[in-house]
């Protein structure tokens, strides 16, 4: 077991934790300069070279602007909804790889002779190398992002019951509704790579990449049902039910403001930010990128490589977010449920059982792949054969009789 230090993890902590919010604050940035280049404007420039500043004058408005807390809301839940909801998206990062890893080694079942000295070797080995992560070795690494993932919704719950708004109220009503279902394929489309790995710890699901190939390959139609429901839960466009300022004004934080504001806008971010990590750690191989990760001897240059590989998947991940957002409009309430009820999680199982029977039988993973192309086209065709009536279905139109009273608009027996 990898040995606990509370110095190291101190400043992995604070690194992590400051690394984070420094990226937050440039993806702002970057979603307005996206924005602006796809709608033909500018986008912020005054401010710094370039518009470099606007996030650091961003931040300090939220400090400087007058704390108002409403008379009609619950004081005491409106004040601790925010810190719900930052605490547990950043609680998730302590079991996320930013860098490189090695798995620790596995627990001796059997005692032959030698058994437990190699053991003490290996784990002699796994001590000598740092671990860029804040909590290393946790086998059920995956499980307990998850689960603070789900937490994340009480925040949002708690701010929307708490504003005694019906705008609020209904904001936090749709993204529960929405975290619960998006949860149900979000967890089923990564079964097939614990299956296929043998853990849920990250580290070893990147060795594991490492040696056989990231897992984009094999599973292509989880990797992008993983990435759909990640935006889900992240209540990113076209998923921002719980937001939408054309039907909701703000959702679940209309009677937020000042620095309250700013935190339930900063952990959206956190979050895509978490879920940009997690992509890359399983299905696009973590620190692993086509042998870049090798060229140097020095293992410090080496760990720096790692390192910036894992950030540059990461940012690239976060860029491609905010693209789909600015190119993709939102969905009705009614479709986002049946996208996942009717589509996604049919999907996920389809491929949980394909991971399966290649497992039982002992197949090479490429037929995993073959599977998941003909999954993906084959339900597009069956989309297109029942002209969508089956995620989306339509209402049958009767027209109402003739020499009916001025107003009604149904016809009884």
């Amino acid at each position: 077991m990898p040995l606990f230090d509370p110095t190291t993890t101190a400043i992995l902590i604070v690194g992590v934790i400051a690394g984070v919010m420094g990226v937050c604050a440039y993806l702002t940035l970057g979603e307005r300069k996206i924005s602006a280049w796809m709608q033909d404007r500018i986008g912020p420039n005054r401010v710094g070279p370039g518009g470099l500043l606007q996030p650091i004058v961003d931040g300090g408005k939220f400090f400087l602007k007058e704390e108002v807390i409403p008379d009609h809301v619950d004081k005491v839940f409106y004040v601790i909804a925010p810190a719900v909801a930052l605490t547990t998206a950043l609680l998730a990062l302590a079991v996320v790889p930013i860098g490189a890893t090695t798995p620790a080694p596995d627990p001796v079942a059997i005692t032959p002779l030698g058994a437990v000295d190699a053991f003490y070797q290996q784990q002699a080995e796994y001590q000598s190398h740092f671990n860029f992560i804040i909590a290393p070795g946790l086998d059920i690494g995956i499980l307990y992002i998850f689960a603070l993932g789900s937490l994340a919704v009480y925040g949002v719950i708690l701010a929307g019951w708490s504003a005694n708004n019906k705008y609020s109220l209904l904001g936090a009503l749709r993204s529960s509704a929405q975290i619960v279902s998006y949860e149900i394929p979000l967890g089923l489309s990564v079964l097939g790579v614990f299956l296929i790995v043998g853990s849920l710890n990250p580290e070893k699901i990147i060795a594991w990449q490492s040696t056989h190939g990231w897992f984009i390959v094999f599973m292509p139609l989880g990797f992008l049902l993983f990435l759909t429901s990640s935006y889900a839960e992240c209540s990113r466009l076209p998923f921002d039910l719980p937001e939408a300022e054309q039907e909701l004004v703000g959702g679940y934080h209309t009677e937020y403001s000042s620095l309250k504001l700013g935190l339930m806008l900063l952990t959206e971010y956190v979050h895509l930010v978490t879920a940009s990590f997690i992509i890359a750690v399983l299905f696009l191989g973590g620190w692993n990128l086509l042998g870049l990760e090798s060229l140097f001897e020095n293992p410090v240059a080496t760990a720096v490589m790692k390192l910036l590989i894992l950030t540059g998947k990461m940012v690239s991940l976060c860029i491609f977010a905010q693209f789909i957002r600015w190119t993709i409009p939102r969905f009705r309430f009614d479709q986002l449920m049946n996208l996942a009820w009717k589509v996604m999680i049919p999907l996920t199982l389809l491929n949980f059982l394909a991971v399966m029977f290649l497992l039982q039988w002992q197949l090479p993973l490429f037929i995993l792949t073959f599977i998941n192309v003909v999954l993906f086209f084959g339900a597009g065709l069956f989309g297109v054969w029942f002209r969508g009536s089956v995620s989306n279905p339509k209402r049958r139109v009767v027209k109402l009789p003739p020499g009916l009273p001025p107003g009604v608009t149904f016809a009884g027996r």
